[in-house]
């Protein structure tokens, strides 16, 4: 009984200091065995590692690749306009012995921090260069210049055991009183080239116009010309048929031009013309219809029975209204029953 009591305190002491002796190391992971802060052992390879219990620590880094965000800074590049530049880099402890001695307890906190400053001063170098210019920082060039801060900011984190694998430019702005006078530059451009095309239109459409006024123009003048020449041949030839109709016949010709001057002479606003029998106006057509020898025909007086003989008989016209006309014809037959019976 004696012994089994003092057997198990030694067999749970003796496992403890076993147990707390083992420690396994991650594939993901590199390991450091120190003793009072100095390095005994490094483990690079996954697997069961050991160690003096109490005396000796386990301390542990991430193997794999990591990623820093730098803070935002400004960066003034050779044509003086200044940019907001924000970077990220991805990086990995290469050298695990040699980050504990740079960085210390600090671990990657404090790795970080001075990974950090390095970065900013690769990127105020890099960037602001002779023969850097914003316009190529904010090109396609700026994959090329992302690679010298790369390749600059790994020489400067060897120290540090650390290997920078990859550095980027996130974003590269103007800052913000730089930006809004660089949107009303580019506001001003945009106008003055719309200004441009503008008028560029409105030369061309004056040209269209004034191509189409000349030729509304020269076709006008073909136009008239031709029809000055028509109206002058059918002047000559209306005046040649009034020479050979003068020439054949001066009187029906005389009488011709007469009834015309008449014809023009009463409009719809003055239907009415009073001239005088002698008027010279009208005196062709009385010469045209004066029988030869009337005025020389010896007249007598008649009756009015052989006046109503020789009258014509009144037909009504066709083109009098119903009504009119056959008012008409009861008035002619009226008349006719009463000279019948004054006659009987």
């Amino acid at each position: 009984m004696r012994k089994s009591t003092f057997l198990i305190p030694v067999i749970v002491i003796v496992a403890v200091a076993i147990w707390s002796s083992l420690f396994v190391v991650d594939e993901r992971e590199k390991a450091l065995v120190l003793q009072f802060g100095q390095i005994k052992q490094v483990r690079e390879e996954p697997g069961l590692g050991f160690k003096l219990p109490i005396i000796q620590e386990v301390v542990k880094y991430d193997d794999r690749i990591l990623s820093l965000d730098t803070a935002t800074i400004e960066v003034t590049p050779a044509d003086d306009r200044r940019l907001v530049v924000d970077a990220f880099a991805r990086y990995r402890i290469s050298d695990v012995v040699q980050f504990r001695q740079a960085v210390g307890v600090g671990g990657l906190r404090a790795a970080e921090d001075r990974l950090q400053s390095i970065m900013n001063a690769q990127i105020r170098e890099v960037l602001g260069a002779d023969q850097v210019t914003s316009d190529r920082i904010l090109s396609a060039e700026r994959g090329e210049l992302a690679r010298r801060i790369r390749d600059s900011a790994r020489e400067s984190a060897q120290g540090l055991g650390l290997d920078v694998v990859d550095v980027r430019l996130k974003q590269t702005n103007l800052p913000q009183q730089n930006l809004e006078a660089t949107f009303a530059r580019m506001r001003a451009e945009r106008e003055r080239e719309a200004a441009d095309e503008i008028a560029r239109g409105n030369e061309a459409a004056q040209r269209v116009r004034a191509i189409a006024d000349r030729t509304v123009v020269e076709t006008l003048s073909d136009a008239e010309r031709d029809a000055q020449i028509t109206r002058g041949e059918a002047d000559a030839e209306r005046n040649r048929i009034y020479a050979e109709a003068y020439g054949d016949s001066p009187d029906f010709f005389s009488f011709y031009r007469s009834l015309s001057a008449l014809e023009q002479s009463l409009q719809a606003e003055s239907s009415t013309l009073v001239l005088a029998p002698d008027s010279p106006f009208i005196q062709p057509l009385f010469d045209a219809i004066r029988a030869d020898g009337l005025d020389r025909a010896e007249a007598g007086l008649m009756s009015p029975d052989d006046l109503r003989d020789r009258a014509p008989e009144r037909t009504p016209s066709e083109e009098l209204p119903d009504e009119v006309r056959e008012r008409l014809e009861e008035d002619v037959e009226a008349e006719t029953e009463t000279e019948d019976g004054a006659g009987g």
